[in-house]
């Protein structure tokens, strides 16, 4: 099969997946019932065709950062999270929902994207002039644990056990509830973001060869290393801002799709995005037809999913992963 038509019937998955995300729920809306009168079309209207949206742009911005992160470190267990990013974007809601202010979704935005561009600066401060995924990768471990500390303990000295809850509820991370509000926020961040990720490609291939050869071939590293950490903070950062934490997705789905287009970073750039998609869209409906009054919230079925699947790549490549 060509990689044309691979990527036709991905792309034809991801809209089946997207129309399925509109009809599943505790309220199950047949596709007789859209564009008609029928009551249940305003459900689709008001609260599904947002929540769908959303979770194509950030399953996509996660699967292409991941594809992304897993060709510049040359490493197969990268993906958004080992920049801490996510944690500082994080960091910052949390912040803001223990200080008061999480009514506002002007200002829960705001105070995440903080959160993800101090961290994107701390980062250029860790890093310095190097350009090393070695040097990157334990800058981002360093943040990411202190993003998770930092969390913990606002969380730990909350006088509010409302606000508690609240910072509980929206670390596990979930669209449910998500309008067309926090898309007007998210999406125009994420398509930037993705749109600077989409022109590495040819880098990454250079840098496939080795840090030595592309350098040879043109490849400033310390450029493509700053606009890699600000891509990615501005789209998962933006994600972050409006779902909570949902991890997993950027280090699965490169890996689901090498065996169907080859190992060369670039040609995963597209693939890796509309699988990102999909398997949030697939991921969100099955959480809204779990059993029981309430949702399964989506970051912690990503986990249950990620967790077993990283456990299996960490099995598979050991004593081959290779830092630089």
């Amino acid at each position: 099969m060509s990689r044309s038509a691979k990527l036709a019937l991905l792309t034809a998955l991801t809209v089946l997946l997207f129309a399925l995300s509109l009809m599943a729920g505790k309220v199950w809306v047949p596709f007789s019932a859209w564009f008609s009168d029928d009551p249940r079309w305003w459900i689709i209207l008001e609260l599904r065709l947002p929540r769908a949206i959303l979770g194509a742009a950030i399953g996509g911005m996660l699967g292409l950062s991941g594809a992304v992160l897993q060709g510049y470190m040359r490493n197969p267990l990268a993906d958004p999270g080992v920049l801490g990013i996510s944690s500082g974007a994080a960091f910052g809601a949390v912040a803001a929902i223990f200080f008061g202010l999480g009514g506002s979704l002007l200002i829960l935005f705001g105070s995440a994207m903080a959160g993800a561009a101090g961290a994107i600066l701390l980062l250029g401060i860790f890093v310095g002039r190097s350009a090393s995924a070695v040097s990157l990768i334990l800058a981002g471990t360093i943040l990411a644990s202190l993003g998770g500390a930092l969390t913990a303990f606002l969380i730990s000295i909350s006088p509010n056990p409302f606000a508690t809850s609240e910072i509980v509820t929206w670390i596990m991370g979930a669209l449910t509830d998500r309008g067309y509000a926090e898309a007007a926020y998210a999406l125009p961040c994420i398509a930037a973001g993705a749109a600077l990720l989409l022109t590495t490609g040819r880098a990454l291939d250079a840098l496939a060869l080795g840090e030595e050869s592309a350098r040879s071939l043109g490849v400033r590293m310390g450029a493509l290393q700053a606009l890699i950490v600000g891509a990615v903070g501005l789209g998962v950062g933006a994600g972050v801002a409006v779902t909570g934490v949902v991890g997993f997705v950027g280090l699965i789905v490169p890996h689901l799709l090498r065996p169907w287009f080859g190992e060369r970073p670039s040609a995963l750039l597209w693939p890796s995005t509309l699988g990102g998609a999909a398997l949030l869209l697939a991921a969100d409906s099955l959480v809204r037809l779990a059993p029981g009054a309430n949702e399964v919230k989506l970051g912690v079925a990503m986990a249950m999913i990620g967790a077993p699947f990283f456990f299996w790549l960490l099995l598979r490549y050991r004593g081959r992963i290779a830092w630089n």
